[in-house]
């Protein structure tokens, strides 16, 4: 399947909304910063997270993070600070100790955005041939917008990270949005097409259904979008979210983009492990932030 960047952003229906900050609350955590914000979006006020290292002397690298579904719709941005039960431990705080200003944003239908179920927000959209997924990477789109305004900030060293939901919103944005220099992505890179010869789709979300989608993309065809960008992919061979033959097939269109320059793309494939970050993961991750953000 050939794709192009602005066909994706059709198929999706990528709509940024205009980004503003509303207000600012600074937390001193020890070693780092928390950020507590609102940022309105289009007309929407969605709360934002960010940590960010004590001393921000200068603009730093920085990472957009897409926070994970889990069933956990009241958790959301909280994500950043508290961890999840499949992460080794919150990310916000080892980023900000690794130098990076890091921000999360609610997606809708969850935190304190959870005031609709995911069901009712999804049908409600697909109605209208839009999708969950598509208003959540507009959102997201914004949510970098405002992490590129910021004077603390290098805009040209932004990059993305993400598990489960939060993989795919991640190398997703990615392929649309060059602004993201960098991204790595744990446990959601699959071929769908496969999965549902599979029957395996039906363990994620009904907010990852998009109309028409895999008439035209697919996950390998889409991450290859990234190329020439550097590119982490983290998967467990146990995760049934993820099955082996679907990676394989997503992998196999993914790989020849990056064709002489290897080096580039990574894969972080673990034996024997669920859907779930790993030590290897979390130390494969920083150092390939540090090689292409924090060293770029």
């Amino acid at each position: 399947m050939s794709l192009t960047r602005q066909r994706f952003r059709e198929l999706i229906g990528l709509a940024e909304p205009e980004v503003a900050l509303v207000s600012r609350r600074a937390e001193p955590a020890g070693d780092h910063v928390v950020e507590h914000l609102v940022l309105r979006l289009g007309d929407v006020a969605v709360r934002g997270i960010l940590t960010r290292p004590t001393d921000t002397a200068g603009r730093l690298p920085a990472i957009l993070y897409g926070h994970s579904h889990g069933g956990g719709y009241a958790i959301g941005a909280r994500e950043l600070l508290d961890g999840r039960e499949y992460l080794v431990d919150p990310l916000g705080p080892a980023f900000a100790r690794a130098g990076y200003v890091t921000l999360c944003i609610d997606m809708p239908v969850f935190g304190e955005r959870a005031t609709v179920s995911e069901s009712a927000a999804a049908k409600a959209l697909l109605w209208h041939g839009q999708s969950l997924f598509g208003q959540m990477l507009s959102d997201h789109a914004a949510a970098l917008t405002y992490l590129c305004s910021r004077d603390d900030v290098d805009p040209a060293r932004i990059g993305a990270f993400g598990i489960s939901m939060g993989c795919v919103l991640s190398y997703w944005l990615a392929a649309m949005d060059e602004r993201i220099a960098a991204v790595a992505h744990l446990c959601c890179f699959a071929d769908f097409r496969t999965m549902i010869e599979l029957g395996a789709h039906d363990g994620h979300g009904i907010y990852l259904t998009v109309p028409g989608l895999l008439r035209e993309a697919d996950g390998g065809n889409i991450a290859a979008l990234v190329a020439p960008r550097p590119q982490l992919v983290c998967i467990g061979e146990a995760d049934s979210l993820t099955p082996p033959s679907a990676v394989a097939r997503a992998w196999a269109e993914l790989e020849p983009a990056y064709d002489g320059a290897g080096a580039l793309l990574q894969l972080v494939s673990e034996p024997g492990i669920g859907h779930r970050e790993t030590p290897r993961m979390r130390e494969a991750t920083l150092a390939f932030f540090a090689t292409h953000l924090a060293g770029a």
